[in-house]
């Protein structure tokens, strides 16, 4: 049985739920998102708290249950109040700026990496070694910060690269004569 699928997800102040057959939307003040849960789960909504029951006892079913209940839940937090994630910069010379909507990253390559911002998503360089990723969608903002931390992740040695802020490098020892 899943802990997590039983417990049922509350609707927050300042949010509306509206469920119709799989498919769950929630409408906030950061905008609007939906989910659309498997077949073998059924969602209803009951005094503005949504209710995520599996169909069968298969292993399935039961294994989609606690997964809709998150995504739910997670979709709620995203259009209240949002979802960030801060990447840190260490190395010499290694830098971030934004350039008009584009991230622009000085990371030791011969050559300057320009990325992208996705649409939804908002980057902000509060200081030249810090970014900040936020957006109302929880996997697109995890999948930003891993796309620009790949571009030099952090090597065990010195610490150089792109990690993420509560990331902890673990170090090793150099060589020796």
């Amino acid at each position: 049985m899943s802990r997590i699928g039983k417990k049922p997800v509350q609707v927050p102040a300042g949010v509306t739920a509206n469920v119709e057959g799989q498919k769950v939307t929630a409408k906030g003040p950061k905008g609007e998102l939906f989910f659309v849960a498997n077949d073998e789960v059924s969602v209803k909504l009951e005094n503005n708290t949504v209710v995520v029951e599996p169909l069968n006892e298969s292993k399935d079913a039961r294994a989609k249950w606690g997964m809709s209940r998150t995504m739910i839940e997670n979709i709620f937090k995203g259009v209240k109040d949002g979802y960030e994630r801060k990447l840190e910069i260490n190395g010499v010379g290694y830098r971030a700026s934004m350039q008009g909507k584009n991230l622009q990253l000085a990371l030791g390559f011969s050559h300057d990496v320009v990325y992208q911002t996705p649409e939804g998503i908002t980057i902000a360089v509060p200081k030249p070694t810090e970014i900040v990723v936020s957006g109302i969608n929880k996997q697109q903002v995890g999948q930003v910060a891993a796309e620009i931390r790949e571009y030099r992740g952090p090597e065990p040695y010195k610490g150089k690269g792109v990690k993420y802020a509560e990331e902890r490098i673990v170090r090793k020892e150099g060589k020796k004569k």
